[in-house]
């Protein structure tokens, strides 16, 4: 094996299997590329948005995040609004959490399009929709930021934590929308 030629090549498909491997370890344990699709978190999330997911951030409440939909063989992205013990309420238009009602800013410019007496999202509380009144452990419940076309918790219950795939973290395309999610 003196000839350079061989061990130049060698060397280049070594160097390609390491490169090889770490993006797969990379793309299993840490981050993952996905594809937004449809309309229901709009505007913060639009068809077609591609993203970069965390696989290892802590989920927080008001987090985007992708999860294995329970109802259909593909991924969804929804908000994160109710963790495990929280109480969720929607009444005239504001999210109530365990009985303290919280702002929700990412909903201000649908909010912004209303006419008088419109409201974004339909009054519900958690027990009307799923039958008990707060998310039970190793659940979430999740909702779309464009409320009146999401198909969220709201039709199909809560997420079991186990069929997250992972929090929204990064844009990269559209090049002109490019970069950290907030």
């Amino acid at each position: 094996m003196d000839n350079p030629v061989v061990k130049e090549i060698l060397s280049w498909l070594k160097a390609l299997l390491i490169a090889i491997v770490i993006v797969l370890l990379c793309r299993h344990f840490l981050i993952t590329p996905s594809i937004v699709k449809g309309e229901s978190m709009m505007p913060n999330l639009e068809n077609g948005d591609r993203i970069i997911l965390s696989k290892i951030s802590s989920i927080e409440r008001f987090d985007e995040i992708a999860f294995e939909a329970p109802d259909e063989n593909e991924n969804y992205v929804k908000r994160v609004i109710g963790l495990p013990g929280d109480t969720v309420e929607v009444r005239d238009d504001d999210l109530y959490i365990n009985g303290e009602k919280y702002e929700e800013p990412y909903l201000d410019e649908y909010k912004s399009l209303l006419s008088d007496g419109q409201t974004l999202t339909n009054d519900f509380t958690l027990e009307d929709i799923t039958g008990v009144d707060t998310v039970p452990e190793g659940y979430i419940f999740v909702l779309g930021d464009n409320r009146r076309i999401s198909k969220d918790g709201r039709a199909f219950g809560f997420i079991d934590e186990d069929s997250i795939i992972g929090d929204v973290k990064f844009r990269i395309w559209p090049l002109r929308s490019f970069g950290f999610i907030k």
